[in-house]
């Protein structure tokens, strides 16, 4: 582990203090779930093993430290911690399938293990369980907000499908796009926390903007790391979003400086993708678009910051704030 990896380690450990306990119960049920299939079906439990381990598990560190900011009781919440991070894996999975991707967080995808068809499935599965979870709560607003989350990302995924390699792909497409990819699972899980925490409208609209914001931010980092990321560290080829004729706020920022005459319109029009691909990395990373595109992500972590000023001083809010400062230091 380097130096930078202890560092972060340690940070995380810091933010996460405040909800330590109900990690540990949202992993005693990731480890339940997949246990329960050992003897049963010992292919599934090993496809289990293969995806619920690792990552950030920063969905349920939301919904935790959501509810925590109004002293929510930890058994109200671990349902939805849990079922909030098996709908992002569930996503992950479909994704990888879609783009055919070999390796995520350097580790094969399953369906470099076991095929399309299987991992279609095991995505259909971990939705399921996900709702399960979030229909254990027993709150209405929660089960219709997991309904919404789910359509949300689905019609987001959809259209990025249809935009794929599309010459109109804007700004305004691209905010609606990672709005559906990442800020619709943020906003599950902190307006459900602040829901079953049992906080006042005005609590769950601060918390469901906060959510929003820093979904946001989260996603821009993560379409600027696509680009300048250690392809080893990342665990993933630089450029991938390209390679999907994906068209992310680095390569917006591009096209907009020479309009019809640049890499990524050459790679929209069909031509040398390699070449293509490779010189709008070069692009990119020679220039200060980089620091553009920090610039959008951190004015939507100050967004997501200030909405919290409503909210009472407490270690939850705290790391609510120290955490949208992370996710944009964050070098993965």
């Amino acid at each position: 582990m380097s130096p930078d990896d202890r560092s972060n380690r340690l940070e995380l450990v810091e933010l996460y203090a405040p909800i330590v306990g109900g990690l540990a119960r949202v992993e005693a049920e990731f480890r339940s779930l997949t246990e329960n299939k050992k003897a049963g079906f010992p292919a599934l439990y090993q496809m289990l093993c293969h995806v619920l381990v690792g990552g950030k598990v920063l969905r349920p560190v939301l919904t935790l430290l959501s509810a925590g900011c109004f002293n929510g009781e930890t058994d109200r919440i671990v349902p939805l911690a849990t079922a909030s991070e098996l709908l992002h894996i569930a996503t992950l999975v479909h994704d990888d399938a879609i783009d055919k991707a070999d390796t995520r967080r350097g580790k094969p995808t399953v369906s470099k293990l076991w095929g399309l068809e299987k991992a279609i499935l095991l995505g259909d599965f971990l939705f399921a369980r996900a709702g399960e979870f979030a229909a254990a709560t027993g709150n209405l607003h929660v089960v219709r907000l997991f309904a919404r989350t789910l359509q949300i990302i689905s019609s987001g995924e959809l259209r990025q499908s249809f935009a794929a390699f599309s010459p109109e792909q804007s700004y305004e497409h691209y905010l609606e796009r990672i709005a559906g990819k990442t800020a619709a699972l943020f906003v599950l899980a902190t307006e459900g926390g602040a829901v079953l925490a049992g906080a006042t409208d005005d609590g769950v609209k601060a918390l469901h903007d906060y959510g929003y914001n820093l979904g946001l931010a989260f996603q821009i980092v993560d379409d600027i790391l696509d680009f300048t990321g250690d392809e080893k560290e990342m665990g993933k080829p630089v450029g991938s979003d390209l390679r999907q004729g994906t068209i992310t706020l680095p390569a917006l920022l591009l096209m907009q400086r020479s309009p019809g005459d640049n890499p990524v319109d050459r790679l929209i029009r069909g031509e040398d993708r390699e070449a293509n691909i490779a010189r709008t990395v070069s692009l990119v990373r020679g220039g200060d678009i980089i620091e553009q595109c920090y610039a959008v992500a951190r004015g939507y972590r100050d967004r997501a910051c200030g909405v919290l000023d409503s909210l009472p001083d407490s270690p939850a809010r705290r790391s609510l704030m120290e955490l949208a400062d992370y996710v944009i230091r964050r070098d993965r």
